[in-house]
């Protein structure tokens, strides 16, 4: 039997050091008030509104990500020790960022295959040569950290793109406070509420020259997207206006609001658009909630996109095995977070190994996202297997595959009381005003017994994270 890394529990089944306040708290506590208080956050969480939608099924169907009440706790060293490996991620990946548009030096030198970046669907060479402020393309990042044993943490992926979940940690911490108010008292929980305005003062940072009182709005799909409620989440929080394409212009170079008192000039767009559609102009020409000539203004540093355009390329899963080959090539460093040993299938020897042993592994769609277009071999029935061998044979450059890791776990409220269950943990990287992120990030649970997929579209919950103080 696997022996998976217990976050509560030492293997001998006594509590860890930090988590023994808690654990005398849940032993003292009715099991009918935790009943009760459940429901009660499963209500206001209703109330709120704090939902997401699940693509393929019911149009407009929405579901409420499930909230387990029993917390992920971090001791402060440990944090202090994974936070300076995100930052060092993080400060590479915008550097490779830069260097791929710009000079293409660790191109040059052999250490990452051109082709692989050049002909990477989310690479734009319409960036190519174009200065973004402080040079940061990735403003806004979560990475997915998942941990295998003691002090053993991994980085699962990068999220560049549009990432999402940053809502859902404000709320759990809120939920948590509202209650069980009496846990905050026994213990020194780092906070997290102030990440909208860590979030603004990081947008504001990377105005374009010259503009001292920046605006900056937050844009939206729309609202039939899965993360509108963070959309409006985070404008609200910030003060800032949530804006739909329709709501902006572009006039000689320079990007306007319309407003009820006449255009008003926006200088920062933290967008939640993917490139594809974020300008007709440039890129799909039947996008109906991008911005015409949103690219020109960019080019001409009259706006400042967050995240920029074609951050997309250095979170591909394809370019993910290079990531600690940017840290030593760009920052001099030896990586202190872990990559998961990835097996490359558009090389033919990675290729023979993996179809060899499929029933071990998980595969990965290069573009996939959201736990779609993945095979976790352990849990696969032999027709899953099969169908990605055909997969994997017909398109081998389209999949990375990776050994299973065993996550760790946290005790979980399910069905049946409380039970371990594997889990995750995104924390949110923001640059712009130096690195900086809040203690902790989205702890992401997989409900269903056994599972390692821990996506709420694949039906994982949440938990509040804490980072203890002391």
């Amino acid at each position: 039997m696997a022996y998976y890394y217990n976050e509560m529990y030492d293997a001998d089944g006594s509590v860890r050091p930090h988590y023994r306040r808690y654990a005398e708290w849940l032993d003292t506590t009715s099991p009918e008030r935790i009943a009760r208080k459940r429901a009660e956050g499963d209500l206001a969480f209703r109330r709120v509104g704090i939902t997401f939608a699940v693509y393929g099924e019911e149009a407009g169907k929405e579901r409420l990500i499930p909230f387990d009440i029993i917390p992920r706790i971090i001791p402060a060293a440990e944090w202090s020790d994974m936070a300076a490996g995100l930052r060092q991620r993080v400060k590479a990946l915008n550097a490779f960022l830069h260097d791929i548009y710009h000079d293409q030096e660790i191109l040059e030198a052999g250490h990452i295959p051109a082709e692989q970046v050049l002909n990477n669907g989310q690479y734009r060479p319409e960036m190519k040569g174009v200065e973004v402020p402080g040079q940061i393309y990735a403003h806004i990042a979560g990475v997915d950290v998942v941990r295998a044993g003691a002090g053993e943490f991994y980085v699962l992926e990068d999220n560049l793109r549009v990432p999402s979940g940053v809502s859902y940690m404000i709320e759990d911490r809120k939920m948590m406070m509202r209650l069980f108010p009496e846990l905050f008292a026994r213990h020194k929980v780092a906070p997290v509420q102030h990440y909208p305005d860590l979030l603004l003062d990081n947008l504001r940072a990377v105005a374009p020259v010259g503009v001292s009182d920046p605006t900056c709005v937050v844009l939206t799909p729309g609202a039939y997207n899965s993360a509108y409620f963070e959309h409006t989440f985070l404008a609200q929080q910030m003060g800032v206006e949530l804006v739909e394409g329709r709501d902006l212009f572009v006039k000689d170079g320079t990007v306007y609001m319309r407003t009820t008192q006449g255009p008003k000039r926006v200088d920062v767009i933290y967008r939640r658009v993917d490139d594809d559609f974020l300008d007709p102009e440039a890129f799909r020409p039947d996008s109906m909630i991008g911005v015409p000539g949103l690219l020109r203004a960019c080019k001409a540093g009259r706006v400042t996109l967050a995240n920029a355009i074609g951050t997309g390329v250095a979170d591909d899963k394809s370019i993910y095995p290079y990531v600690p080959e940017m840290i030593r090539f760009y920052l001099g460093e030896e990586p202190i977070l872990n990559n998961v040993p990835t097996y490359m299938c558009r090389k033919p020897g990675d290729l023979d190994y993996v179809l060899a042993h499929l029933p071990e592994l998980v595969v990965k769609e290069v573009h996939g996202a959201g736990g779609y277009g993945m095979l976790v071999g352990p849990a696969a029935t032999r027709d899953e297997i099969e169908h990605f061998r055909k997969l994997l044979k017909a398109r081998p450059e389209g999949y990375i595959a990776q050994p299973t890791l065993a996550l760790s776990n946290c005790p979980t409220f399910v069905e049946r009381g409380i039970a371990p269950r594997h889990l995750d943990l995104r924390p949110f990287v923001l640059s712009g005003n130096g690195i900086q992120m809040v203690p902790g990030g989205l702890t992401r649970v997989a409900l269903r017994e056994g599972s390692l997929v821990v996506n709420s579209s694949q039906g994982g919950g949440t938990k509040d994270t804490w980072v203890l103080e002391d």
